[in-house]
């Protein structure tokens, strides 16, 4: 008698194909560097022989899938002791996954990790009245797929090619877009931008209609950003009504409450940016505006001009005047005013900065309006109403047998170009001056994410020149290969409408978007993914994930793995171990994994600084990235952070000493495991920016 039939968990029986178990012995063979296709099938052989000779002790005559790996176990054993353990710890973690993926709603039909599958049951996947899922992974992104490629039949091409093309690299997780995106795409919601930014008239009726729009925005899984320095100061007289203003700051107060209240579809809590220019009368309250647990819900950042800057080195004496009527409030010393800055900075993460003039230098359409603002986490600066649409390229899938596939980088670049720019016609504007403004500009931003993961994987230190270099090439590479398809696009759609008013007409015959180039945080889509955030570094090697109720997985950075793995040097001790501190300066293990697998706060904060400032020289929109500091570091060290990133000609720059927040979402060094919810994916610990 011989096996033809396998018996699956779920019961089913399915024709029995020996070249699977080859392909799992491969695996774990090329997780040690060994490759070697003929071993692995002389192996197989003795597998089967193995089962063969069992036959009898079968159900019926027919193994079940355990029986068949408990084999393969065995002999692998014997014969081939450390791929045996590869295999062994292979086996394991994905029982582990099998047990907590029976808890999930969803069907995984493309076989993803588990941290994806919890964002994807609470955020992306349609629901019906009842609220049960009513789509797979894969069908979620046909939805999107079909959503998107369907405006190309408005330019006159197929959009059946198009749409297997957009399917296909977000199947494979190459490319993804914004969240918005991918939750309403091809729903009758169909709000599909991520980024807003909305003005504020200095009257308590455009206040408050921005504050209503502000609402539809959130609630349709949007982020706003605000400029609130044309509110007039605390105490200024009020002509209607011949009492005194409250100030921005209550205003913004106001406007944090309201998003407090706001679910955003259930999906996920509102984000947004406050900016006060550092020329305000109420510069001071502002930058104190975050102390305690006040204005959750908001980043704040001052707009820092370049004269405020040269004043607060020289502390020379900064003007603030009137809102209304330019009048003289006061004066201050401008290095008292950013002493402030870093103080606060230092004690809370916030303020940020936004260096405003830069912002201003580098818009493409600098004569069509000033910017004021940006979006909440600061990567794109935008005029008034503008919206924006993002999507980032996961770096990861971009190296082949070791090094960076700049043909695949290059495919893939054009492509997700290509789908951002139809995202702006697919689009459903929740304000008609939105859709005016951002279909006139057509701005989109193309970013990466894993760029941590992609150089463990390159084996470069992320604190190094090489590592700048790398990053500089890459986003340069990108960037040129975007530029040239929006210009391909323009010739055959049309430029956007006020090209011949942007500096791009003196440089391109055509451009079909304004800008092209993004680094976005990544936040949830990085979990989908599989790979670290943005261009941050990892924060922990290993923790533990909270991804249902009373569950926790081990998490360790796959590359890292790997690693140890094709050293023998795994262990769950070794592991355990880790996941205390998150890093492994302080663990007995060789001296090049410690140079090259490095954690946030092992980089020194001016290779932070370097590494936002490597790819801003070529991002026509803005960096978002987040400085990281130890406990211990100083306010002196927030302060040489600010001033290199405003002289490297960074558009803005944040940081966050570890433990200033009251509340984050990673605690080292606390003698436990670490242990995080889903929402984490590995840049900034305190999780304020979910977009």
């Amino acid at each position: 008698m011989t096996i033809t039939t396998v018996r699956k968990r779920t019961g089913e029986l399915v024709a029995f194909n020996a070249e699977k178990i080859t392909v799992a012995i491969q695996k774990a063979m090329f997780a040690l560097d060994m490759k070697n296709r003929k071993k692995a099938e002389f192996l197989t052989k003795e597998i089967v022989d193995s089962l063969q000779d069992k036959i009898s002790t079968f159900l019926d005559g027919i193994p079940d899938i355990e029986q068949i790996q408990e084999t393969v176990e065995d002999i692998l054993e014997q014969r081939e002791e450390r791929v045996y353990k590869v295999y062994s710890l292979y086996r394991r973690s994905r029982g582990i996954a099998r047990e907590i993926k029976q808890y999930f709603k969803i069907r995984d039909d493309l076989k993803l990790e588990v941290n994806a599958l919890k964002v994807l049951e609470e955020r992306y996947l349609l629901k019906d009245e009842d609220g049960n899922i009513i789509e797979t992974p894969t069908q979620m992104f046909r939805r999107v797929a079909k959503a998107i490629a369907i405006v190309d039949n408005k330019y006159g091409t197929n959009s059946k090619r198009t749409e297997e093309d957009f399917f296909t690299a977000m199947c494979n997780l190459e490319f993804l877009p914004n969240s918005p995106t991918l939750m309403n795409a091809g729903t009758k919601l169909g709000q599909l931008s991520a980024c807003f930014v909305l003005p504020i008239e200095d009257s308590l009726e455009g206040i408050f209609t921005t504050l209503k729009n502000m609402a539809l925005i959130q609630q349709s899984g949007g982020g706003t950003g605000f400029s609130f320095s044309n509110l007039r100061e605390k105490g200024a007289i009020v002509k209607s009504t011949k009492g005194v203003a409250s100030g921005p700051i209550s205003f913004i107060r106001i406007y944090d409450s309201t998003t407090e209240v706001i679910k955003q579809g259930g999906k996920r809590r509102g984000a947004n940016i406050g900016i006060l220019s550092c020329l305000h009368p109420d510069i001071a309250e502002f930058v104190t505006a975050k102390s305690g647990k006040r204005l959750t819900n908001f980043n704040i950042s001052v707009a820092a001009t370049d004269v405020f800057m040269r004043k607060a080195l020289k502390g020379e004496t900064l003007t603030l005047r009137s809102i209304k009527g330019g009048k003289i409030v006061r004066k201050i010393n401008a290095a008292a005013l950013f002493d402030m800055i870093v103080k606060n900075a230092w004690e809370t993460g916030d303020p940020g900065l936004l260096f405003i003039d830069e912002i201003n230098r580098r818009h493409p359409l600098k004569n069509v309006g000033e910017i004021e603002a940006t979006n909440p986490c600061g990567e794109v600066p935008l005029l008034a109403y503008e919206s924006c649409n993002l999507g980032s390229i996961n770096l990861v899938k971009m190296v082949k047998k070791g090094k960076i596939d700049w043909g695949k980088l290059r495919v893939t670049t054009r492509l997700a170009v290509h789908f951002l720019d139809n995202v702006i016609d697919a689009n459903n504007y929740p304000l008609k001056e939105t859709e005016k403004i951002t279909k006139a500009h057509r701005k989109i931003g193309l970013g990466v994410m894993g760029f941590a993961d992609l150089l463990f994987m390159l084996k470069i230190p992320y604190g190094s020149k090489e590592a700048l270099r790398l990053g500089e090439r890459l986003i340069t590479f990108i960037a040129k290969e975007a530029r040239e398809t929006s210009v391909e696009l323009g010739r055959t759609r049309g430029s956007f409408t006020n090209f011949e008013q942007s500096t791009w007409c003196r440089q391109y015959p055509a451009m079909r978007n304004a800008t092209c180039i993004t680094i976005a945080p990544t936040g949830t889509i990085s979990i989908v993914a599989g790979c670290s955030s943005g261009i941050e570094p990892v924060f922990a090697l290993a923790f533990l994930r909270r991804v249902m109720e009373g569950k926790q997985l081990p998490e360790i950075n796959e590359t890292f793995k790997r690693e140890l793995i094709r050293r023998d040097l795994y262990s769950d001790e070794l592991i355990r171990k880790i996941s205390k501190t998150g890093n492994i300066q302080d663990i007995k293990l060789p001296a090049d994994l410690k140079k090259i697998f490095v954690t946030s706060l092992d980089i020194s904060p001016e290779f932070h600084v370097r590494m936002q400032a490597a790819f801003q020289r070529h991002v026509d929109n803005a960096v978002s990235k987040t400085v990281n500091l130890p406990k211990d570091s100083t306010m002196q060290d927030v302060r040489n952070i600010y001033l290199l990133a405003w002289k490297l000609k960074c558009k803005g720059i944040t940081v966050y000493r570890y433990g200033s927040k009251p509340e984050q979402v990673l605690y080292l060094g606390t003698g436990k495991p670490i242990v995080v919810t889903t929402d984490y994916a590995g840049g900034c610990p305190t999780g304020l920016c979910p977009l």
